[in-house]
């Protein structure tokens, strides 16, 4: 009887502890989670992914597709909203649409079929409904948004921002910005 080799072992581990930590290699996965788990006072939750802009129109749906970056940029907007949320208030975010910033465009080669091209006719887009109650969860505002920014190029990035989502959460942040500023009118009120 043949005892496995050392490298056999360590390829062994090394498979097995990647599979205990593997998040979904595609946001379409059927495994993969719709809402991010409740904790605190924002709820983010998110419609399936395969009826996104961003997978329906891509040029490039399987380059468009991997990753988990629906739940990176949910886990962004649950922190930066209770960051601005007052004390006591709770919001339920749904994300009901997304497309990325920038596009594929295979007709530049095949060196650059997986590259996603910036211009200004690719502006990031995100579609989302919320509800945001008070201590006792009467509504205090709700409404639909369609978020956009067909300036994102000439916005103030650094230079060492590498974030391949930056467009798509600087457009969370002046949503935020505005949605949660203190003299905000409300429904109900």
């Amino acid at each position: 009887m043949k005892t496995p080799t050392v490298a056999a072992l360590v390829l062994a581990c090394l498979l097995a502890a990647g599979a205990a930590d593997a998040r979904p290699a595609s946001v379409t996965d059927p495994q993969a989670p719709r809402a991010l788990a409740v904790e605190g006072p924002v709820q983010v939750q998110w419609n399936d992914p395969s009826g996104f802009t961003e997978l329906r129109q891509s040029r490039n749906r399987w380059d468009a597709e991997r990753g988990d970056w629906v739940v990176d940029l949910a886990e962004y907007l649950r922190k930066q909203a209770s960051s601005k949320l007052p004390e006591g208030q709770q919001m339920t975010v749904t994300i009901t649409d997304i497309k990325r910033a920038g596009d594929y465009e295979p007709w530049q080669g095949p060196r650059l079929d997986d590259v996603r091209i910036m211009r200004n006719i690719y502006p990031p887009r995100i579609n989302l409904q919320f509800t945001v109650t008070d201590a006792q969860g009467q509504v205090i505002d709700q409404g639909e948004r369609k978020l956009v920014d067909n300036a994102y190029l000439y916005g103030a990035t650094r230079l060492s921002d590498t974030d391949p989502l930056r467009y798509e959460k600087r457009l969370l942040d002046d949503w935020l910005r505005r949605e949660l500023r203190e003299d905000r009118p409300t429904a109900g009120l």
